[in-house]
């Protein structure tokens, strides 16, 4: 079990929209139009359960799909999930999760890196 199951990802995504709220302040164009500025909490949401599912049952290299269907968003967004490289370490296992978001023919791909804490192995 996961020590804050919505911690790690939660932080991930409220920085890339962080990230895109500073762009857009500072008047940066660079993520404008990026599937990460379509997103509503219910897609953030969406996506934070896909990437739960994916370290949590699947082995690296296998992947899980995800869409925003049934979020309410007008904007359909879906893309991938796909746990990789898993080292394991003295305060438990470490991977990499490849997220993948695609909107209005957009592709926006972040890779960072979940660990277990608290399980030894």
């Amino acid at each position: 079990m996961r020590a804050n199951p919505r911690g790690f990802l939660g932080r991930v995504l409220a920085g890339l929209l962080l990230s895109f709220t500073c762009a857009h302040a500072a008047n940066l164009n660079s993520l404008k139009d990026t599937p990460i500025s379509y997103m509503k909490p219910a897609d953030r949401k969406a996506l934070h359960c896909a990437a739960q599912e994916a370290l949590d049952t699947k082995k690296d290299g296998e992947t899980i799909k995800w869409n925003n269907d049934g979020t309410g968003d007008t904007v359909h967004i879906e893309g991938t999930v796909t746990p990789r490289d898993t080292v394991k370490r003295e305060g438990g296992p470490c991977r990499k999760v490849t997220l993948v978001v695609v909107a209005k023919g957009q592709t926006q791909s972040w890779t960072p890196t979940e660990c277990k804490k608290g399980e030894t192995e």
